[in-house]
């Protein structure tokens, strides 16, 4: 069975880009707080905080996705109610983050978010239950 190991991959992977989204946006909000320019007006003390605000977000979001593919994994059930929506949002997110990627940063990164996006439908496929045929019930004879 390839289920539950497909879950404990989505859920490191999940994790550890959580980290990264968060510790590279810290680390952009930093670079912006120590430099001394302005981009078209804004406040580089504002740019600085809402990039440091938007990395926590985001991180906490793959954090929260990650915990989710991690009960999967551990439960040996498949995502349900709220945990579906947030595992097919992240799947949405990473198609999108994988199209901008191949302009701004290269075909790389878009292939580590196309990996990523694969695995999260990959774990949705695989706990996806098969529709089972409905059969008529026989008619009850009275003899």
């Amino acid at each position: 069975m390839v289920r539950r190991p497909v879950a404990w991959v989505v859920a490191v992977v999940l994790f550890g880009e959580a980290f990264g989204i968060a510790a590279l946006n810290w680390f952009l909000g930093v670079v912006v707080d120590r430099q001394d320019m302005s981009l078209a007006g804004l406040d580089p003390h504002m740019m600085s905080v809402s990039s440091k605000i938007g990395g926590i977000a985001f991180g906490l979001y793959f954090a929260l996705c990650g915990l989710v593919a991690l009960l999967v994994a551990l439960r040996d059930r498949p995502p349900a109610g709220l945990g579906r929506v947030l595992l097919i949002s992240a799947a949405v997110v990473h198609g999108l983050l994988g199209a901008f990627t191949w302009g701004l940063v290269g075909w790389t990164a878009f292939l580590f978010m196309m990996l990523v996006l694969g695995l999260i439908v990959l774990l949705l496929m695989t706990y996806d239950r098969p529709a089972e045929p409905v059969m008529p019930q026989p008619a009850p004879t009275t003899p």
